[in-house]
């Protein structure tokens, strides 16, 4: 099975898709015509998108920090976006209030999909968060006398000649 379709078969994909789909049906309702619901769709269908695109990513990155790093921005999106569509019931010219609670609905499971998501990431597979906002819980962090910068600036920069730059613009 290819990694696309072990990511489609993902219980918490699906339901990312479909509240996706719920949400671009909603935004087939919305009168062009009024201009403060008009901008709130376009944050609720990014909101959709971007819950299914940090999935993804994190599905494809695979290392503990990366996947939380992913899992935190889609907890932040399905929060804002269950926010957003609950505000429309306070909106005089909305009037499918059927798709605040159905999404809304869709959401709840969405969030027990996440949690148990979460919880089964590989807490072994993972790089040393410098910010330690990602790290898995017991954590050691690296000998800082050991640490290697990823990138090797020396070999980065060999060849370059800054000193020529700066010559050249006082003139």
């Amino acid at each position: 099975m290819s990694r696309k379709d072990k990511l489609f078969d993902l219980p918490i994909y699906r339901k990312a898709e479909l509240i996706l789909d719920l949400v671009n049906s909603l935004l087939n309702t919305i009168s062009e015509e009024d201009e403060y619901l008009n901008a709130t769709k376009y944050m609720m269908r990014d909101d959709a998108a971007i819950i299914c695109a940090k999935i993804a990513g994190a599905e494809g990155g695979d290392m503990y920090s990366i996947r939380m790093q992913n899992a935190a921005i889609i907890r932040d999106h399905a929060m804002h976006l269950y926010v957003q569509v609950g505000s429309l019931r306070f909106h005089d010219s909305f009037k499918d209030t059927d798709y605040v609670t159905l999404i809304r609905k869709e959401i709840d499971e969405f969030r027990e999909l996440f949690i148990n998501w979460v919880a089964n990431f590989d807490k072994s597979n993972y790089y040393w968060d410098e910010w330690e906002l990602f790290n898995p819980p017991g954590a050691i962090p690296p000998d800082p006398n050991e640490y290697q910068d990823p990138i090797n600036w020396d070999d980065f920069l060999e060849g370059m000649n800054f000193d020529d730059e700066e010559d050249d613009s006082d003139e």
